[in-house]
């Protein structure tokens, strides 16, 4: 059962109480417009943000990828919206990074300062990736060093090879 607190409770989220007072001269009430923004909340939260015109054309990343081994190593373009390059594995990369993208969380984003990880050594295998995605800058590096950086590299896996761990 969903409780919705009083109109003047401090707990009203902000967003609620702005779309009442727009709503002042119609008759909606605060379980309705909670339960709108409710929906609207879990859709944005369940997928990426729809791409922009000006986005698509900046989906592009330069993929760089050394010490993995055979033909995994070397540098390769990656184009998405539409997908194309160099890279071997256009569609299943472009797809994991679709899948991992959430407003306002970086995708790339490093290992966070004081994270607990396991001491395992995944290998020598490092990465680079640069360009931009989503209309934002990337440069981000990788490797296999201990548990929390096998987990982040394995998370991007096509992007990156599947190396096992």
């Amino acid at each position: 059962m969903m409780q919705v607190s009083s109109p003047s409770s401090p707990r009203r989220p902000a967003a609620l109480r702005s779309t009442r007072r727009l709503l002042l001269g119609a008759s909606v009430s605060a379980a309705a417009l909670t339960a709108l923004l409710a929906g609207t909340a879990a859709a944005s939260a369940a997928a990426p943000p729809p791409a922009r015109d000006e986005d698509r054309s900046g989906d592009h990343l330069t993929v760089t990828v050394r010490h993995a081994g055979g033909d995994r190593d070397g540098t390769h373009e990656l184009y998405c919206h539409p997908g194309g390059g160099s890279h071997p594995d256009v569609r299943g990369a472009c797809g994991v990074l679709d899948r991992g993208t959430r407003w306002g969380r970086d995708s790339f984003a490093p290992v966070p300062d004081g994270s607990v990880c396991t001491l395992e050594y995944g290998g020598p295998a490092t990465a680079r990736v640069t360009g931009t995605w989503a209309g934002r800058p990337v440069d981000a590096s990788y490797s296999r060093a201990n548990g929390c950086e096998i987990d982040r590299w394995d998370r991007l896996v096509p992007l990156l090879p599947g190396l096992g761990s």
